[in-house]
């Protein structure tokens, strides 16, 4: 799921759309004919059509596709695109989501357009400027067909290894396996794509020309990135916000609830293997002892610097299996800030939420603690793989099996 920091308003009409430019967030209204001729993008970019995910003007096997449009709905559970507005990383996924066909196989070649724009990315700068398309990123918003833009997009980032760029990963349908990509985008930090440029773009004209964005003219030119950073200003989260509020992520946050039911101190390892996948760079991890309030410890590090000089980071981490209504409160997040040494941090997961006053503490304080609440997980094995109770099911008791 994209997060959106706006509320759904409809800033420019369906009948305006021809002409009007690409403003982040705004939302591009649809039509009311009930029909696809409504859908606001063929109207915005003509030539690249009304439906699917992969949209572009040319043809991805003929190596002609000027411009790319991606679109999400947010709703593939299986396929989590996501977009870290903070960092300004977009994660997206091919179209190669159903058994039967091989990775590049598909109708629309969106995988072929995957597969060629980010091998071409990584080569000289006129295989950038003539073989990458520019990206445009559409999310779906209300009411109807609307959209909302969310970003001008390159491959890459520039904290991305190539392999971590784009990945072809494997699922299993019933006893199918087969594979899809996992890409990995920048939004780019400009606020408006001007229509001059798309019209230039669209017509096959050179896309460094025509009003071009100086961040793509950059990127293309040189391969540098310039993300759209937009630090959160929202730090205090309701109930709402830190639990999930679709039923699939909410029974895989079950399935982890129940499999502890009656070892809640055994949940701590669990909470572990997730904190190592919202951070990457843990490094080793003991467990220990059980704590008298029910809730199980942890001591570790994490990794910072380069591989040949690395330093590291010691942090201490609680975990608290919770059910839905029951929030962490002061009580559980002071004995963690009283075990936290000079210069190390606190990690405390849950798979419940985190009431008002400890958050409030917590950033008004200033206590480097990373407070990790079930949405967070449920995010986390999602954008991991793990995109059903089943699934989850399944890491559990392969990863913690009952004793």
């Amino acid at each position: 799921m994209i997060p959106s920091p706006r509320a759904a308003q409809l800033d420019v009409p369906f009948t305006d759309l021809a002409e009007a430019d690409l403003a982040v967030d705004a939302v591009y209204a649809g039509g009311a004919q009930g029909h696809s001729g409504d859908d606001p993008i063929g109207k915005l970019l003509p030539g690249t059509g009304n439906q699917g995910g992969f949209r572009y003007a040319g043809s991805p096997v003929k190596e002609t596709v000027r411009l790319a449009v991606l679109y999400t709905s947010g709703g593939a559970v299986d396929w989590p695109d996501h977009l870290d507005a903070e960092t300004g990383t977009f994660t997206y996924y091919g179209d190669n989501r159903t058994p039967g066909k091989g990775l590049h196989e598909t109708p629309r070649k969106g995988n072929v357009l995957l597969r060629d724009a980010f091998a071409r990315s990584h080569g000289s700068a006129q295989e950038r400027v003539s073989g990458v398309p520019p990206f445009l990123l559409f999310e779906k918003a209300a009411p109807g067909r609307a959209v909302r833009f969310r970003g001008l997009l390159a491959p890459g980032g520039p904290t991305l290894a190539p392999d971590d760029e784009l990945s072809a990963i494997w699922r299993t349908t019933g006893a199918q396996r087969f594979q899809n990509y996992r890409s990995r985008f920048t939004v780019l930090d400009q606020a408006r794509i001007p229509r001059a440029w798309i019209r230039h773009v669209l017509a096959g004209g050179n896309p460094l020309d025509g009003e071009c964005p100086e961040v793509w003219r950059t990127w293309a030119e040189s391969r540098v990135y310039r993300p759209l950073l937009a630090p959160a200003t929202t730090v205090i989260r309701s109930a709402a916000q830190q639990l999930p509020d679709d039923r699939v992520s909410q029974a895989m946050l079950t399935e982890i609830r129940e499999y502890f039911r009656g070892r809640e101190t055994d949940f701590e390892a669990c909470a572990v293997a997730v904190w190592r996948l919202i951070a990457p760079a843990t490094g080793m991890v003991d467990v220990t002892r059980p704590s008298r309030d029910g809730g199980r410890d942890a001591v570790g590090s994490y990794i910072l610097g380069p591989p040949t000089a690395p330093i590291s980071i010691d942090f201490a981490l609680e975990a608290k299996c919770y059910v839905p209504d029951n929030s962490v409160g002061v009580r559980e997040v002071s004995r963690l800030i009283s075990r936290i040494r000079h210069r190390n941090f606190g990690v405390l997961v849950t798979t419940s939420h985190f009431n008002r006053q400890v958050q409030s503490e917590v950033h008004e304080d200033g206590h480097p603690i990373a407070l990790v609440c079930g949405r967070d997980i449920t995010d986390a094995l999602r954008q991991h793989g793990r995109t059903t109770p089943e699934a989850v099911r399944d890491w559990l008791q392969q990863s913690f099996p009952h004793p």
